[in-house]
């Protein structure tokens, strides 16, 4: 049974909001009829999707699960799909039933949501490491394991960041146009953080599992789409000077990203984006 169709609208004031009107018991219970794998796992990773049946790389993710030395743990979530996204997440589970998790929201709530959804599994795990990474692969899932070294080897990061940093040497193949578009996003997230952030928006993430990083992750975020931005807020607000918050962040320059045709969002999104970005600085600053 897929551990959302188990949530129920159960709320108690002693038990923080989950976000769908659950609270920790009810979610609990459900990732413990969820499909847990049974493997030592070092890591979590977690791939929200959406409507992705058609350009899910499933040899790749096959690949990675057969190869990767980490033993990592892939955690999709269906944000309320209404293809055949389910099917196919599930077939991959069964051919990996100890590598792979996949967890369903019966609605769509949006990226935001789903990666929280998958996260807070993750920490329940009691797993080192965990993360998220986008679906279409922009990111390789090679680059995975630098991440990891980079946390493993330096005991003060709390956070990785994929940076799409076009260097001499790196393949980092992005339209014109929502490359400039991002660096004007990325001067007005840096704004409102009073970090100078290269790129919140990436999506390919890695956190330590620490009690901060999963207060981090404990309640719905306010946007769904660049709560990037909201879990670097949280972070920073969290406890100590803003620049000691600060050096448990690190931006690291990818080497491959490609920009995959399909994305969700629209013009219209930079808009919505702009009023996100308003509330979240009014909220934190």
């Amino acid at each position: 049974m897929l551990a959302s169709e188990m949530l129920k609208d159960t709320r108690r004031e002693s038990q923080p909001d989950c976000g769908d009107g659950t609270t920790a018991s009810s979610v609990e219970e459900a990732y413990r009829n969820a499909n847990s794998p049974a493997t030592a796992s070092k890591l979590g990773l977690v791939i929200p999707c959406y409507n992705e049946s058609a350009r899910l790389h499933v040899e790749e993710f096959e690949k990675f699960l057969r190869t990767d030395p980490m033993q990592c743990t892939l955690i999709f979530v269906d944000d309320g799909s209404r293809d055949q996204t389910i099917d196919v997440l599930e077939r991959i589970r069964i051919r990996h039933e100890k590598r792979v998790v996949v967890l369903r929201q019966a609605v769509n709530r949006g990226k935001a949501e789903a990666v929280r959804y998958g996260m807070n599994y993750a920490f329940d795990q009691r797993l080192p490491f965990a993360g998220f990474w986008d679906a279409d692969l922009a990111t390789p899932l090679s680059a995975i394991s630098s991440f990891v070294s980079l946390l493993a080897n330096d005991p003060k990061l709390d956070m990785i960041l994929g940076a799409r940093v076009r260097l001499l040497g790196h393949q980092i193949a992005r339209k014109a146009s929502r490359h400039y578009a991002g660096r004007v996003f990325a001067t007005a997230a840096s704004t409102v953080l009073r970090l100078p952030v290269y790129d919140t928006q990436c999506g390919a993430k890695l956190f330590r599992c620490t009690p901060q990083m999963r207060a981090v992750f404990d309640k719905p975020f306010l946007s769904r789409w660049i709560f990037d931005i909201e879990i670097i807020a949280r972070y920073l607000s969290l406890g100590g000077s803003r620049e000691e918050a600060a050096r448990g962040i690190y931006e690291f320059p990818l080497d491959t990203w490609t920009d995959v045709d399909g994305s969700k969002l629209g013009p219209h999104d930079f808009a919505k984006a702009a009023y996100e970005l308003l509330r979240i600085r009014r909220k934190y600053r």
